[in-house]
């Protein structure tokens, strides 16, 4: 499910960490997260649509792998972050 540009733009100045910045992996990640939230609501009325959950799954893995790298290179950066979008339990 696509962001809007309005949607998006409300997401990026959040996240960002200066004017220009639309690539940290802070900003990844909120996008990652908002795209992975509406196709959380998408399954609940089209249970099998097999080829978005496969889509899903790859959303899933590509923020896991930003998550790492933020853990590992700025631990404090990753701890707001997880904090701020509500990920861990």
């Amino acid at each position: 499910m696509a962001l809007t540009s309005a949607k998006k733009g409300g997401i990026l100045a959040q996240y960002r960490r200066g004017p220009a910045d639309t690539g940290s992996p802070e900003v990844q990640v909120a996008l990652l997260s908002e795209r992975i939230n509406g196709l959380g609501e998408h399954f609940n009325t089209h249970k099998r649509d097999h080829a978005s959950r496969r889509g899903l799954v790859k959303l899933v893995n590509q923020r896991r792998k930003l998550l790492d790298y933020l853990r590992a290179t700025k631990p404090e950066k990753y701890q707001e972050l997880v904090e701020r979008l509500g990920l861990r339990r």
